[in-house]
This record gives structure tokens, sequence and C-alpha cells, in this order.
């Protein structure tokens, strides 16, 4: 098997879930519930083919490979949590954690918060500067 997203073809997050291998799917789900918990009024959607939250602008993104989950919180939800992500592989606004270690949730959760902030903040800024 490739290094390409295992489900690319789903329409809703629920059918990119249940079409990834069952092994998969226990760690995806909790990671779904994360985001979630973390940014309740987040709009779940597939954006770029992998399951993708929006709140006030895009929040995160994450897809399954075969041997790891790519999380995708922006540059700036990267940035931010420089010191706890470097144990991880990155690249510019990407994350992989890999499958046979322990996602670390917590972290997930805090970048989540971190990044629904942020675009409540620079939306509420924009709506200022339109008055």
């Amino acid at each position: 098997m490739s290094n390409a997203n295992l489900n690319s073809s789903a329409e809703d997050v629920t059918t990119y879930l249940t079409n990834c291998p069952v092994a998969v799917q226990e760690v995806l789900e909790k990671l779904r519930t994360t985001i979630l918990k973390a940014a309740p009024e987040a709009e779940e959607t597939i954006s770029y083919k992998m399951p993708a939250y929006k709140y006030y602008g895009m929040l995160v993104y994450f897809a399954a490979y075969k041997n790891h989950i790519g999380f995708y919180a922006t540059p700036t939800g990267h940035k931010e949590f420089e010191k706890e992500l470097a144990p991880y592989k990155q690249g510019k606004g990407s994350v992989q954690f890999p499958l046979n270690q322990p996602l670390p949730f917590a972290l997930i959760a805090k970048i989540v918060k971190f990044r629904a902030q942020e675009n409540l903040a620079n939306f509420q800024k924009k709506e200022k500067a339109k008055q």
C-alpha cells in the first residue's frame, strides 16, 4: 500500500472513518471526538479529500495513512505548539502521528482550541474593520 490517504473518496466523515481499516477506525473516532469536544461548534466536512473542521474558517484536518495519522492545523497551529510537536515528523503545517504510538489527544485538543480562538479573533477583527 502506498503512503496515500487511505480513503480519499469519502463524501462525509463517517464514511471516511468506516472505510478505513478497522485497526485505525478506533483511533480516528477518538481523534474526531477530541476535535469536536475541543471545538463543539465546529462544522465537520470533507476538504482536500480528508476530514476537516470549520469554525470561522478552517480549523484542522486529518487523514489516515498506512503507518501514521496526518494532522494539519495550518502553520499557526504548528508554530504555536512547536516544542510539544518536536518529537513528531513534520512538514509545513502538518505533523505525522505514528500509528504504533498513542496519539497525543490532550495536545491535539489544545491545538484545536488555539485554532478556534485564533479564527474567532480574526473574524472579530475583520467585522470590527467593516464598521
